[in-house]
């Protein structure tokens, strides 16, 4: 049954707020003006061994007005849900960008968008986690750790949960008003395995991907029955796995892992306000500049990736971004092709778009929106095959599974990743797992060895809870989906060698 609103969102005086808010901006000689009233709820859920590590549950609750005033973004933010608190507020808002309007050159002209008028989306999830008993959640994370915790060779386990929901209500002074809810989890079980001779350990994973579901995702969507002996299996074989000989490889990379080479090398290469540099004082710029829209080759021809705010259960779908604008998908690269970016109203007419895409997010009542990374995915070939067939056409190689450490340069371009599990490649069949490899390659070189990708069976949705960006820092959920994918003559490292780990 889909799910309405929370009435103990709906029930505060969000549209009296508002007004007030909007009211009060306008008098005050504001050219527009928005009110964002945000509510984030928070769980963790940690479990070491048999015992509870930690169980929190926090709320942030409040609200900000954004204005134009003398060309210039102001912004003010406020926890005193008054309509006299919101209309002073407001007019601080403008009197930061009247203060700002003599020292900032550049004046603000955004994308045009339609109003929507109250406008109401509930992201698409079974059961609300945080409408679960304390117990209930404890109970089942505890059973799952302790199963692990009994395999051979199994040190130590850790499972956890996190939990999210969101609830904005966005008005303008353009007449948008919408209202939203978002739920997310991510759940998650590792072993430990510790050498007490030597101290040395190796971990595994589950390939749990965290997503926009509810608890029915924790309880029953993902099989952790049949993963817990996998878990326990692998990590048992890979304590006893050669170390990888450095050098080029085929590879074969399942969605585990590929998922996050997408969100580093590609997600925040094409955000438009990083490609021309705003972004360079503290997470970088892009190689994929402006002037190469349309001409970049960033693949090969089997290379197809969109960005997306509509995928059903992508950690960063929504109905209307922070901009009021509504959600949408569209092609970042095609045949190969650098072809689109992500943006913001602002940055849209920067890139003279009649439109934004809708990529503006704020990640609490205390932060400005900023331009945020949609659901990046690179699609599946509608005739591929499987990651079997993948992988039998690869005569001496590696298949890559599960993420974990990766580093990447300024300019999203010189890149290295590694993995959970990897298994050699000969004569197009596995033959048992290596230990400390690490792919190294630029982007366009990596993309552009991709010589086929997996059809829709072996597409899955990745994806993080924690991606960073701005000054102050805000965190974002973004997913990324992706078939398996085979590369030619992909440098491998031998991690340990060179003095990291995987």
């Amino acid at each position: 049954m889909p799910h309405t609103i929370d009435v103990s969102f709906t029930a505060l005086p969000l549209r009296a707020l508002a007004d007030a808010a909007l009211s009060a901006a306008r008098a005050a000689g504001a050219e527009f003006a928005d009110f964002r009233f945000h509510r984030v709820q928070v769980g963790m859920l940690t479990v070491r061994d048999t015992a509870v590590q930690a169980n929190t549950d926090a709320v942030t609750t409040g609200y900000a007005v954004r204005v134009i005033a003398d060309g210039t973004w102001g912004f003010a933010a406020s926890v005193l849900a008054t309509p006299d608190a919101a209309a002073d507020t407001a007019r601080q808002a403008v009197a930061v960008a009247r203060a700002l309007a003599g020292v900032v050159s550049e004046r603000v002209e955004r994308a045009d968008e339609p109003a929507y008028r109250d406008a109401l989306w509930v992201s698409d999830y079974e059961i609300d986690p945080f409408t679960v008993p304390a117990a209930e959640k404890i109970g089942v994370l505890l059973d799952r750790s302790e199963r692990l915790l009994a395999a051979d060779g199994v040190t130590h386990t850790v499972a956890s949960l996190q939990a999210a929901k969101e609830n904005t209500f966005y008005a303008d002074t353009a007449g948008t008003v919408t209202t939203q809810q978002r739920v997310r989890v991510q759940p998650e079980l590792e072993a430990i395995a510790v050498d007490a001779g030597s101290g040395s350990f190796e971990t595994m994973k589950s390939l749990a991907p965290p997503t926009g579901r509810g608890w029915e995702y924790v309880a029953t969507g993902w099989d952790f029955d049949a993963e817990i002996p996998v878990i326990a299996g692998t990590l048992a074989e890979k304590l006893k796995a050669p170390s990888v000989v450095a050098g080029a490889y085929d590879l074969v990379i399942d969605p585990s892992n590929l998922f996050l080479t997408i969100h580093e090398s590609i997600g925040h290469a094409t955000e438009y306000d990083r490609a021309i540099g705003y972004e360079a004082a503290y997470a970088g710029t892009s190689f994929a500049t402006p002037d190469q829209l349309g001409s970049l080759q960033y693949g090969s021809p089997v290379m197809n990736v969109t960005g997306d705010r509509t995928a059903r259960h992508g950690l960063a779908t929504v109905g209307y971004d922070d901009d009021g604008v509504a959600a949408q998908s569209w092609d970042l690269i095609s045949g190969g092709v650098l072809v689109g970016y992500q943006t913001d109203r602002v940055f849209a007419r920067k890139l003279g778009l009649a439109r934004s895409n809708g990529c503006a997010y704020a990640d609490s009542p205390g932060h400005i929106p900023i331009q945020r990374m949609a659901n990046v995915s690179l699609q599946p070939d509608p005739a591929g095959g499987s990651t079997d067939d993948l992988i039998a056409g690869v005569e001496d190689g590696i298949y890559v599974v599960g993420d974990k450490s990766w580093s990447i340069d300024m300019q999203r371009y010189n890149f290295q990743f590694t993995g959970q599990r990897f298994y050699r490649i000969r004569g197009g069949t596995l033959d048992g797992q290596l230990r400390d490899v690490a792919y190294q390659a630029t982007t366009t070189d990596f993309w552009g060895a991709m010589d086929a990708v997996g059809g829709p069976e072996t597409y899955v949705l990745g994806g993080a809870f924690n991606c960073g960006k701005g000054q102050p820092g805000q965190v974002a959920a973004v997913s990324h989906g992706c078939p398996s994918a085979r590369f030619r003559g992909i440098s491998v490292l031998n991690a340990r060698e060179e003095g990291g780990a995987a």
